[in-house]
């Protein structure tokens, strides 16, 4: 369990509990379309908010299962942005195609938003990556997203919604896909004060053979199992194509790892 999955898990729960002995609490937190000009935090707050049990247990189940790893890989306050950004995505998608042309009534809460953009950018990462439907079907990571995104346009569009905010799934979607290309436009960019603050133990200028010896440091079996594949892959290209076959974001990933030597 890495930390902001913890913190973001904690919150959920202290609210969910909340929710039911301080009623004020879904008024004041749940996000509405005719109460957004007065209450515009529930564009965040909403996404605390759980409309039962079931409901929070499988939103967090699935940041539970997603979130460690790319929290590992993104680090902790890139994780964190991309979560808020997701949910708050997936919000104004509600609002934009099921709340407005309704008039404005309805609430919506759940986190589904957020957990949504995680499980994007694990797929995004990891997109062979099986997932175990129920714990029995594999599927790869990213046909999950492909028929996820199916089954809520479908569901969205043609009206079957069932209580479900589907619109806000696929806004989390977008939300993190979004956030992931700003991202890597970011690290693609020139050396810039950011990059030198997210990695102050690595050196600014240093020769590809002190590169690839200090990548080559890395301890895989303190990486989850699925950045240990990443690590041996990128490793592997370095062998057949050189350092220079590297993209910024695969150099970035070693950066990140290999800072943690020191």
């Amino acid at each position: 369990m890495t930390p902001w999955v913890l913190r973001l898990i904690v919150a959920n729960v202290v609210v969910f509990f909340l929710q039911s002995t301080v009623p004020l609490v879904n008024s004041l937190l749940a996000l509405q379309a005719a109460g957004l000009v007065w209450r515009p935090w529930t564009l965040v707050s909403y996404m605390f908010l759980h409309g039962g049990f079931s409901h929070i247990f499988w939103n967090m189940l699935g940041l539970y299962f997603f979130g460690p790893v790319l929290e590992a890989r993104l680090g902790g306050a890139n994780f964190l942005r991309l979560f808020l950004v997701s949910g708050v995505v997936g919000g104004l998608c509600w609002l934009i195609f099921s709340a407005l042309p309704m008039g404005g009534f309805g609430i919506l809460i759940g986190a589904s938003g957020g957990v949504f953009g995680v499980q994007l950018a694990f797929a995004y990462f990891w997109p062979r990556q099986p997932i175990y439907i129920w714990g029995i079907v594999p599927i790869e990571a990213r046909w999950l997203v492909v028929i996820m995104t199916a089954f809520s346009l479908y569901s969205g569009l043609g009206g079957s919604g069932g209580g479900v905010a589907h619109f806000a799934h696929l806004g989390g979607f977008l939300g993190g896909f979004l956030y992931l290309k700003w991202l890597e436009r970011r690290q693609q960019a020139p050396l810039r004060e950011w990059q030198t603050a997210a990695r102050p133990s690595v050196p600014k200028m240093e020769s590809p053979a002190k590169a690839i010896e200090r990548w080559a440091k890395i301890r895989r079996d303190d990486l989850h199992e699925v950045n240990r594949t990443e690590l041996d892959r990128i490793l592997d290209k370095i062998s057949a194509s050189g350092i220079a076959s590297l993209t910024p974001a695969e150099r970035e990933f070693l950066d990140r790892f290999s800072a943690r030597l020191n």
